[in-house]
């Protein structure tokens, strides 16, 4: 330390200690003590700032974070919804396999609709706009016992068809509301009989009911059994209007189907029932 330098600093220590500068050192500090205050709030800002952008990365990185859990979850609950409706529809169909035992079933996934409202029919996979539905493709074929007539459920004992072209494992189903449908029916409260068939506007209508019979609205159409084709007692649906003309021999009724078939996921194939009417042994042959 160069000597000036030196004799300075122990001049200023012994003027402090006979407190010749007392005075001096408080005018300094008047005026130096706002700047420390300014100085110590704009440092405590600045670690509060620091703090702010360190906990706003926190928050930044739970809220990551919990989205990832709700996005996980939402995942979560759509397949569990799946299964749910999945359940419901194996449960219906379960229910009436175990009320009717002697038959044999074949249980299905839809894999394919067609639509033949417009020209040309197209094949659909998965979810079809168009209402008018006239067939379902079926995973199961002629490999695992499926022939061309077998009646085709889903929902329990809800008839949606019947196979109409059977591949090796493969098979296509000709819904009720197709144009070249026609079902042996009948009426739940009065037992009237008639003939249900496929309308082009994806429509059911039941056809030939007697003019004396009373048909009402809400009234369950069922299959009649008749002529043994199909097993009677299956819900085809509900009749929404009825139209009679005094001129007319037989009275209309409009059947809304059921189920919405463009719904339909799970389906049975009946390929063995006992049949309400049963076929005549040719003569000469002993029972």
């Amino acid at each position: 330390m160069p000597p000036l330098l030196f004799l300075l600093t122990v001049l200023f220590l012994a003027l402090h200690e006979t407190g010749f500068l007392t005075p001096l050192e408080s005018g300094l500090q008047y005026v130096t003590a706002p700047l420390q205050r300014g100085a110590t709030r704009a440092i405590e800002q600045i670690g509060s700032l620091f703090r702010t952008v360190r906990e706003v990365r926190e928050l930044q990185a739970q809220v990551e974070e919990l989205q990832q859990q709700v996005e996980a979850l939402s995942i979560e609950n759509v397949r569990l919804q799946e299964f749910q409706a999945e359940v419901v529809q194996l449960r219906a169909l379960l229910n009436f396999v175990a009320e009717n035992p002697s038959w044999t079933y074949l249980g299905a996934d839809v894999v394919g609709r067609e639509a033949c409202a417009y020209a040309p029919c197209g094949e659909v996979i998965g979810d079809e706009p168009n209402p008018y539905l006239r067939s379902l493709s079926v995973n199961v074929g002629s490999e695992e016992g499926v022939e061309v007539g077998m009646p085709v459920l889903t929902g329990g004992a809800v008839l949606i068809g019947r196979a109409a072209e059977v591949g090796p494992h493969t098979t296509k189903v000709q819904l009720l509301t197709d144009t070249g449908s026609a079902v042996a029916a009948m009426l739940q409260q009065s037992r009237a009989t008639g003939l249900v068939v496929g309308r082009p506007d994806g429509t059911l209508r039941m056809l030939y009911i007697p003019q004396e019979e009373e048909v009402q609205v809400g009234d369950i159409v069922l299959t009649s059994g008749l002529a043994g084709t199909l097993p009677r007692g299956l819900v085809i649906g509900q009749v929404t209007a009825v139209e009679q003309k005094d001129i007319a021999l037989f009275q209309e009724a409009v059947v809304r189907p059921a189920v919405d078939y463009r719904e339909v996921e799970l389906v049975l194939v009946i390929t063995s029932f006992q049949p309400l009417v049963q076929e005549e042994e040719p003569p000469g042959e002993q029972p």
